[in-house]
């Protein structure tokens, strides 16, 4: 017995045309363009690539949305990964086998520094590995580290967009709210961490282990510095939020095409 469908605004895929699909995410196989925008929400993903000409929807499945598309003349791909490292990597891994070597994720964080507010900009340079995934793929001893282009092309395109940014260090946490065992905040916070999300340091290992290039921006949402957290309090849907995330997508597109540009590969 198999379940009914669920009604979906999407077509179904493989596409027509497309006899050769990848399992997870259901993209095409090969084919794609190098660049890619990903995003952990698939709502996210339907904002930015409704920015994009000549946008195209190549895979949908689970948590996974994948457009194609082409930003100030040059192709790109703008894909979601859902929540949390493990299911983001095989995002990554398949986007890869398809023809991606450039990955930019913009997401948003929670900021462990009073000086870095709603709406602000944190370019990841590194990231923290408490992923919960990539200690499966390598020894713990491996940097989670962006690549230096890409950290300089997202910094560059805040600058001109003249959005507030800070560079730094991100943590990296599988389990987005805490339960028995105390976070370390204070710790990371005094060790100069700027900003807590969940999939970057996935990237980033992945990405190094493949020889490929990879960089993190995140719009703050919140405050998360404090040891008593209540996931029920969190807030990001307010409007400096999505202001600044419309902002941020500016941004990450034309780092992309400025990366685009350079030709320089990992």
């Amino acid at each position: 017995m198999t379940d009914a469908p669920i009604d979906s605004p999407h077509p179904p895929y493989p596409a027509e045309g497309v006899a050769d699909v990848l399992p997870v995410t259901k993209i095409p196989r090969r084919g794609l363009p190098g660049l890619a925008l990903v995003v952990g929400d698939p709502a996210r993903a339907d904002a930015v690539a409704s920015r994009l000409a000549e946008v195209r929807l190549v895979g949908e499945n689970r948590e996974y949305r994948t457009y194609t598309g082409s930003w100030r003349g040059v192709e790109l791909v703008v894909s979601s990964h859902g929540v949390g490292g493990p299911g983001a990597v095989c995002l990554f891994a398949e986007l890869a086998e398809a023809g991606v070597h450039t990955f930019l994720r913009f997401g948003t964080a929670g900021s462990l520094r009073r000086d870095i507010g709603d709406g602000d900009l944190v370019i990841a340079e590194a990231a923290v590995r408490d992923d919960g995934v990539s200690h499966q793929l390598v020894h713990p001893e491996y940097p989670a580290f962006a690549t230096p282009e890409a950290t300089l092309a997202l910094a560059a395109a805040a600058r001109t967009h003249d959005v507030a940014h800070r560079r730094g260090v991100v943590w990296t946490r599988a389990a987005f709210s805490p339960a028995v065992l105390t976070l370390p905040i204070a710790q990371y916070t005094a060790a100069g961490v700027a900003a807590i999300e969940m999939e970057a340091s996935a990237l980033f290992v992945f990405a190094g282990l493949r020889g490929l290039r990879a960089g993190a921006a995140l719009v703050v949402d919140g405050y998360a510095g404090n040891d008593d957290v209540d996931a029920t309090t969190y807030a990001p849907h307010r409007q400096i939020v999505v202001d600044a995330v419309r902002r941020g997508a500016d941004v990450v597109l034309d780092a992309l095409i400025a990366l685009d540009e350079s030709g320089v590969r990992a």
